[in-house]
């Protein structure tokens, strides 16, 4: 009797199997069975699997379930993202710690994949400080941690230190992710403040200003 690895008894049942497709039957659509190639017998599958070792029956029999269990998977997913108001308030809830602190600054706020939903600039911030908000909130949102964190795990030296060189990414304090029910539903960004630190704590208190509202 040929030998088999698991791998190749998995392989061989996969791609001799008969294949079942919608086909057209009397001017409507039904489902017919479509043999588009034959496999074996169960009694043969049986067999194949009882000559294998044990361990390696188990790992056949997962990669089987394993491979069921894709095909049943869903094509879609929904996620949740903060609706344009809810940004709003948070990205004018930032702006005025800011304000009540003595800085002028602008505030990026973006849905949970970076993109921007809302940029307020106040009076005068600088001109680079709308751009390196929004940096800042897309790189918290990309990477899924604060900017403050990031800076020093990315320092050079470090087995993430490539991370620097990611087109927009940018290791400045005062990006932060904005969490609901333990879920990613935006970022924000906050540039202008003397400080990394500074930026933070106005990017917390937008974030604080809309934590009732996305509780869930």
């Amino acid at each position: 009797m040929i030998t088999r690895t698991p791998g190749q008894i998995i392989l061989h049942i996969l791609t001799h199997t008969t294949v079942i497709s919608p086909l057209p039957t009397a001017g409507k659509i039904g489902r017919a069975c479509h043999p588009a190639r034959m496999g074996p017998s169960y009694d043969e599958a049986i067999s194949i699997l009882t000559d294998m070792k044990p361990l390696q029956a188990i790992a056949a029999t997962l990669i089987l379930l394993s491979a069921q269990g894709h095909a049943d998977e869903d094509a879609l997913f929904t996620t949740e993202n903060l609706t344009p108001d809810t940004a709003l308030k948070a990205a004018r809830a930032a702006l005025q710690k800011c304000r009540d602190e003595g800085y002028q600054v602008a505030v990026v706020v973006t849905d949970r994949n970076g993109l921007p939903q809302v940029m307020i600039r106040d009076r005068y911030a600088g001109a680079h400080t709308p751009e390196t908000a929004r940096r800042k909130a897309w790189t918290a949102a990309s990477f899924r941690t604060g900017t403050s964190e990031l800076v020093s795990v990315t320092a050079a030296g470090t087995t993430l230190s490539g991370i620097r060189h990611v087109e927009d990414a940018i290791m400045l304090g005062g990006g932060l992710l904005i969490d609901a029910g333990g879920s990613t539903v935006g970022a924000i960004g906050v540039s202008g403040a003397p400080g990394g630190d500074l930026d933070d704590l106005c990017a917390q208190a937008g974030i604080d200003a809309i934590e009732e509202d996305i509780l869930f």
